[in-house]
């Protein structure tokens, strides 16, 4: 990748000319590259006399983002030439070849002097097709490492493929930003950032005897493995004490090819394996060998959890468009498909729940991303919950988070109007409440203003009609978009807020005593108790982290019937703060024990960090958590004392024989079941490092 060094990259203000008489010979267009610290970059000077003889010349330097970039003091005489740039101080100072071809001397910049020839060139390139113009000038500012916007860094992007860069430009998340750019010139950027794809020599092993009808066997359903999403796996189906824990090895790995992100976390049923992966595949795999029974290509990637029918007949999932899919388990035969919402930044992140017939499905959103672009007209989503009939996918009722469509606002200073109230997205899988017949989910942050009573909040919702019976906001005014961190901030929220998040599910869990709680974390670093009969009301309230837009708790806990276990996150650009895991008392909030993050080891890696955004998982005696870092650990449930930990940034081989490795472990947390431990690792998105693995673990390997 050809980058031009910064100190070329910065405006330039017109200044008088100071110059000699500029011989014809010199006028023209010139091209050549210089090199600064590595760094390679296309140079185009242009020269070119006025009619009072006095020179002109301007800079093209496409690899930065800039064209016909005027230069302040230019001087010339018959056989030569330089200029001067005072702010940043960069010099040349050349002389032209006998032959007039060739334009040579010498470039001066950060102390540095460098030998440069410019090549005479009769047609100047035009770079509004050049993919690397269209990148540092449209799209660079957003990628740097450690970016607030949260998105992929520059070594990332290297690694994905060039059509899946293509579709997040033309129906994915930077659709708001592609939407500016022609067709073609949104090819040209993806096949100047990613790869193209190989030809696939790898080969999916199929199971033997095919795919026949399985039983409902449930050992890991949905995203928390219950109703009430405690993510605790009891010790008849764990099948794992904390004395094997120490003796885990990895098993088999399987590959999603071309992927930079594994995708989202396996579905146990039985000896069977469902998975949403990277690839933009769902996968029906053997939970022993890894063999593949089938694999299902929907219209957009998946990252929910599958959600399992009751008889073990039917797979549930989203997609990254907003479409709830079912699928024949048996041999992953479409059985219907709906659309939920057209919005073209709506997303289904949290897996279906299903309960009673109904498939109830949480809607979110990342039109937080499309407020990037000053133009874009921000925001007009609003989270919401369908509910379907889970035989024929029909929508029965829909409620929104926010009640009041959005409406104009204000024009921003680039003079596209702005909408509200917007936001709320659902980023959890629902919480259902079978005593009461209820639903519960927490909801996001306001886009863009006015804020609403129910963003950041906890809503409980009936079962039968989706009416809402009550709302406890946790945050109010806290109105945020992706546009609050970019560098043209016009549709940033005034008085911005802080992006708290309830992104994990609300647990549900009665105590010794019949006492009933939600026990829910919050992006902001604090943790609840909320009595849901009660509307809600707070009965504790603990700070266990420092909270922040990525901070705090972002994708869950996990409970027993006295404890909760929350992962924190509290990413920051130092890869070694944050993480962490803590352990508190459900019944009154009190601290347990905290065990802070160990220094990562990949320190150095672009993507590595200590956080801990992925959710727990817990079995009688250990917590399981992962990390940004790559790894994998167990924690004594009794004191938080690390007793297992393993590395999963490196090359596997697979049974699938896709070239594969680890990464980064965020939102798809550890599943066990039945003796196996299974870990997705790899996530390009936010801060992260990229990886496309699926790891299952036994006792020893066996």
């Amino acid at each position: 990748m050809w980058r031009l060094p910064t100190v070329l990259l910065l405006s330039f203000l017109c200044m008088p000319v100071r110059a000699a008489v500029t011989a014809d010979a010199m006028n023209g267009a010139w091209q050549g590259k210089i090199q600064i610290d590595g760094e390679v970059s296309r140079i185009v000077l242009h020269i070119g006399g006025q009619a009072n003889g006095s020179a002109v010349a301007t800079l093209d330097t496409p690899d930065r983002g800039k064209l016909a970039i005027p230069i302040s003091l230019v001087e010339s005489g018959e056989r030569s030439f330089s200029f001067e740039l005072t702010d940043p101080k960069v010099s040349f100072k050349g002389s032209l070849s006998a032959d007039n071809a060739e334009l040579s001397g010498d470039w001066k910049q950060d102390g540095q002097d460098l030998p440069i020839t410019l090549v005479r060139i009769t047609n100047p390139p035009e770079f509004v097709q050049d993919g690397s113009y269209l990148y540092h000038s449209r799209c660079v500012s957003c990628h740097t490492p450690f970016n607030a916007v949260r998105a992929p860094w520059p070594d990332t992007l290297t690694t994905m493929l060039q059509p899946a860069i293509l579709t997040a430009l033309e129906t994915g998340k930077m659709n708001a930003l592609g939407a500016e750019m022609s067709h073609e010139q949104r090819v040209a950027v993806a096949n100047y950032l990613g790869r193209a794809p190989a030809q696939q020599t790898a080969y999916a092993k199929p199971c033997a005897g095919g795919s026949g009808p399985i039983s409902h066997s449930p050992l890991w359903n949905g995203w928390g493995v219950d109703l009430s999403n405690s993510r605790f796996q009891p010790a008849e189906l764990a099948g794992l004490s904390k004395a094997q824990i120490s003796r885990l090895q990895v098993k088999w790995a399987f590959g999603y090819s071309g992927a930079t992100s594994a995708g989202g976390p396996p579905t146990v049923i039985g000896d069977r394996l469902f998975v949403g992966g990277g690839d933009a595949r769902v996968y029906s795999l053997d939970k022993n060998s890894g063999c593949v029974y089938w694999s299902f290509l929907p219209m957009a990637s998946v990252r929910t959890a599958i959600t399992v029918s009751d008889d073990g007949s039917t797979a549930y999932f989203g997609d990254q468009q907003a479409r709830a899919y079912a699928i024949s388990t048996a041999t992953g035969a479409l059985l219907w498909k709906a659309e939920l919402d057209r919005h073209p930044f709506a997303m289904i992140s949290a897996a279906p729940r299903l309960y009673g017939g109904r498939l109830y499905v949480p809607v979110s959103s990342a039109e937080e991303l499309g407020a990037v672009n000053p133009k874009y007209p921000c925001c007009s989503f609003r989270g919401h919950v369908s509910a379907l009939d889970a035989k024929t996918g029909k929508v029965l009722w829909t409620t929104y988070t926010i009640t009041t469509p959005p409406q104009p606002t204000r024009t921003n200073v680039a003079g596209t109007g702005m909408l509200g109230p917007s936001g709320a997205a659902v980023w959890n899988s629902p919480t259902i409440d079978t005593k009461r017949h209820v639903l519960y989910i927490g909801t996001g942050d306001n886009y863009s203003d006015p804020a609403s009573a129910t963003s950041d909040a906890v809503i409980a919702m009936d079962l039968k009609d989706g009416k809402i019976l009550w709302v406890k906001q946790l945050t109010a005014e806290d109105r945020f978009n992706i546009g609050c961190y970019s560098p043209d901030t016009a549709n940033c929220p005034k008085d911005f807020g802080g992006d708290f998040d309830v992104g994990a599910p609300p647990i549900l869990r009665v105590l010794q005593n019949g006492t009933r709680l939600l026990v829910v974390g919050q992006k902001s670093g604090v943790a609840y108790g909320l009595d849901p009969d009660d509307k809600g009301r707070i009965v504790w309230q603990s700070r266990v982290g420092k909270g922040g837009p990525l901070g705090g708790v972002e994708f869950g806990g996990a409970a027993t019937d006295a404890r909760v276990y929350f992962p924190l996150s509290d990413w920051t650009p130092d890869p070694k703060a944050g993480g962490g895991v803590v352990a508190l008392e459900i019944a009154t909030g009190k601290s347990l024990w905290s065990t802070a993050a160990p220094q990562p080891a990949c320190v150095g890696k672009p993507g590595c960090s200590a956080a801990q955004p992925a959710p727990a998982t817990a079995i009688p005696g250990v917590v399981f958590s992962g990390s940004l870092d790559g790894h994998i650990r167990a924690y004594d449930e009794l004191d938080g004392t690390i007793v297992w930990d393993f590395d999963t940034v490196r090359k596997f081989p697979t049974v699938n024989g896709v070239e594969s490795h680890g990464g980064s472990i965020n939102y798809a947390g550890p599943v066990i079941a039945r003796g196996m431990l299974f870990v997705t690792s790899g996530n390009s998105v936010n801060a992260g490092m990229p990886g496309n693995v699926l790891l299952a673990f036994s006792e020893d390997g066996k």
